[in-house]
């Protein structure tokens, strides 16, 4: 960042190094078909900065490619995936950015029983049962070893946001904002689907199914999914999936503030087609988080209070064993003692992972207070 860029940032408590993310390594947009990109390129009216136009034109082929590739799994196996039924209905793992849903989710696909998105199938939610087995051990070196917002690793293999797969489908999702940090947000009402235009509403419904039962077409199992945009639709999947069961993490507002600041901060930078210039950054912090939160609240009363329960990000570092021990005896997920192993082995792996640190000053902390009283309120912080 410059020099000026970097004071905001520090101004609004992001500190420290981003981790690099090299320019060769795949984007977002990279799981899209050519009409989904196109689409994306003709609303922005295509201001894609100088500097990125290499990444835009590299993605005509690859889209293309897509589009091809798309149209062949739908051949072989629309059939089946359409007739496929969801093995359980499935696990959301909800909460904020940055509130702890990937430690959890990380803990929570160690138990075999279950099974998650990957990176890859995300990436390509449109041919993975076709490209799955080959094109992530051939390209595996294009991702970098950890996540550009974080000290977390990143892979293809890895558990992903079921969010990107949305993305790459050309579904309505609030992710479309990375594209174009510069422009006015898009598809802000997928955060609550309050007031969503129907077409968006269908066009989420039918992407988010198809998703969910062409991984239960190829794993047979229950799937365990996680999405901090999901939070504010719970009812709506609630719906979707009678019976579906939450997991709702919340953590200290002070550390998801500047833990969501510098989430942005390193999206922007990594995925835009423009060089963000972080205007009006802050207040999108603060609006979507009031907007998420509104919509959770509401939408939770329509949840059976025996399918979701709370979890405490800080309760869950300090003793996370104990902690999913709970979340599976609350939500009857089946005996914990047959995923006890797998998760204390992995939990063994996180030692030396270092969480960022975030410095707020006080008439920052004061407004964070401010905005966000109803979260401090009801979950005690």
């Amino acid at each position: 960042m410059s020099k000026e860029k970097s004071n905001a940032a520090n101004r609004s408590g992001v500190t420290g190094k981003m981790n690099a993310y090299p320019l060769w390594s795949p984007r977002f947009w990279h799981g899209m078909r050519a009409g989904a990109y196109f689409k994306l390129m003709l609303h922005h009216g295509c201001h894609v900065h100088p500097l990125r136009i290499p990444m835009a034109a590299i993605l005509v082929p690859v889209t293309c490619g897509n589009s091809v590739m798309g149209a062949l799994q739908s051949l072989l196996y629309r059939k089946k995936i359409e007739n496929t039924e969801l093995v359980e209905p499935p696990i959301f793992i909800l909460g904020h950015w940055r509130s702890g849903t990937t430690m959890l989710h990380e803990l929570m696909i160690r138990d075999e029983r279950l099974s998650f998105s990957t990176t890859y199938e995300c990436f390509a939610p449109d041919h993975f049962l076709l490209t799955g087995a080959v094109t992530p051990r051939l390209l595996w070196f294009l991702l970098p070893s950890k996540r550009p917002q974080d000290n977390m690793p990143a892979g293809f293999d890895r558990p992903q946001e079921d969010e990107f797969a949305l993305i790459s489908m050309g579904a309505p999702t609030p992710y479309m904002r990375m594209a174009f940090p510069n422009d006015p947000a898009p598809y802000q009402a997928t955060l609550d689907m309050n007031g969503i235009d129907d077409k968006d509403l269908h066009a989420f419904k039918e992407a988010m199914t198809l998703f969910l039962k062409t991984l239960t077409f190829k794993k047979q199992k229950r799937l365990v999914l996680k999405s901090p945009p999901h939070t504010g639709r719970i009812g709506l999947l609630a719906q979707m999936f009678p019976g579906a069961k939450f997991i709702h993490l919340v953590r200290d507002p002070y550390a998801l503030y500047s833990s969501a600041m510098r989430l942005w901060h390193a999206m922007d930078e990594t995925q835009g087609f423009q060089l963000p210039k972080f205007d009006g950054l802050e207040e999108y912090v603060f609006s979507t988080f009031t907007r998420m939160y509104e919509g959770f609240e509401r939408g939770r009363e329509s949840v059976d209070p025996e399918n979701i329960c709370d979890v405490r990000y800080e309760e869950l570092a300090q003793n996370p064993v104990s902690v999913v021990e709970s979340v599976y005896n609350k939500l009857q997920l089946g005996d914990f003692e047959v995923a006890r192993p797998a998760i204390e082995a992995h939990v063994a792996t996180l030692r030396d992972y270092k969480p960022n640190k975030h410095q707020l000053d006080d008439e920052l902390m004061a407004r964070i207070r401010q905005r966000w009283a109803p979260y401090f309120e009801k979950y005690g912080y």
